[in-house]
């Protein structure tokens, strides 16, 4: 057995293992698990430590706590370096990205559990995963536009992939799904309700992920995604965010109406720039040419006043209030938007 890393000090990931399964388990439940620079150090540090470890035959991600398995970055920390004009969250972002690569590669079966919040770096660290398991209490998004900053961790590389246009909706609304919605865009692979969870994760002690996940598994209830498929398509096939609102607002659908004015509330300039690194990912063949491309967006995304403003606005005043600077979508050139994604050179 190779030795689990000692990692940091302060226990915000816990490893062991128990049969033939290392277990991860992110632990900062008062912070919905949130990760921090350590955190995924430390995670990374497990999977070299059981990659070529013959008495590990399957990797499991589980979050303390019962609120969820990850609810991102420590964007508290993020809002600090971006007002310091610091450099902590692109070596930050390096390292994680890096890690959600891996994940996507790792050579044994890595069982995300998926349960309750999984927003963000949480998507990151499970959907890229091989046994991907949403529950009951699933609640999946990628969130960023609404604190001024852009889809990351891989997450526009999924989305892009969705089917239709479902993955461009939940990019730019930020909408949070369900487990049937999150198996229909590829976020998740099983579906397992959460009083299984703990007979399931027992079992990979001695069992096959694949036989485990078969024995557990079953249909969730419907989602809502499906049947709004129609619409999200049509508008969202639009070429700009302003036209994709009005497509939205001329519908003539209650619920697309609302969809229009959630999208009005968001940062413009993290909607356009959204749309255009959506677009572009869909068109690269690999998850590591997207994160690439996401890690360029994300360190510009520093220098914009809206990321600090959107985290003061939703985590730090909790005014939910935020002064976009551009203020309308008028004022955020789409040529613009696009330049951010494009490589230099």
């Amino acid at each position: 057995m190779t030795p689990i890393p000692t990692g940091a000090p302060d226990d915000t990931v816990l490893l062991h293992t128990d049969g033939r399964a290392g277990h991860i388990t992110l632990n900062r439940p008062r912070a919905i698990n949130a990760l921090t620079h350590s955190m995924v150090n430390r995670v990374d540090e497990a999977l070299t430590a059981w990659e070529h470890d013959r008495d590990v035959r399957t990797v499991v991600l589980t979050g303390a706590g019962e609120r969820g398995l990850c609810a991102g970055g420590d964007i508290r920390a993020i809002h600090d370096d971006a007002r310091a004009g610091g450099t902590a969250s692109a070596a930050f972002w390096r390292d994680e990205y890096r890690l959600n690569a891996r994940v996507a590669r790792y050579p044994k079966p890595y069982v995300a559990v998926m349960d309750g919040i999984v927003m963000g770096g949480g998507v990151g660290v499970s959907a890229h995963g091989g046994v991907r398991i949403v529950t009951e209490r699933s609640k999946v998004a990628m969130p960023e536009t609404g604190i001024g900053f852009v889809p990351d961790v891989g997450g526009t590389h999924l989305l892009s992939r969705a089917p239709g246009e479902l993955g461009t909706h939940l990019a730019l609304t930020g909408a949070a799904i369900g487990a049937a919605d999150a198996l229909l865009c590829g976020l998740a692979d099983h579906f397992v309700p959460s009083e299984r969870l703990r007979v399931l994760v027992a079992e990979l002690a001695r069992d096959e992920a694949a036989d485990v996940v078969a024995r557990h598994e079953t249909a969730p209830e419907p989602g809502a995604l499906a049947e709004r498929r129609a619409w999200i398509d049509a508008c969202y096939a639009a070429d700009s965010v302003a036209e994709i609102v009005e497509r939205l607002l001329d519908s003539g659908v209650p619920e697309a109406k609302e969809t229009a004015e959630t999208l009005l509330a968001k940062s413009p300039t993290a909607l356009k720039t959204t749309l255009a690194a959506m677009r572009a990912a869909r068109a690269l063949p690999t998850l590591e040419q997207v994160l690439e491309q996401e890690y360029r967006t994300s360190c510009a995304a520093l220098a914009w006043p809206d990321l600090v403003e959107g985290i003061r606005a939703q985590v730090i005043d909790k005014d939910r209030a935020p002064r976009w600077s551009p203020a309308t979508l008028a004022e955020v050139s789409d040529a613009w938007a696009a330049r951010v994604v494009t490589p230099i050179g």
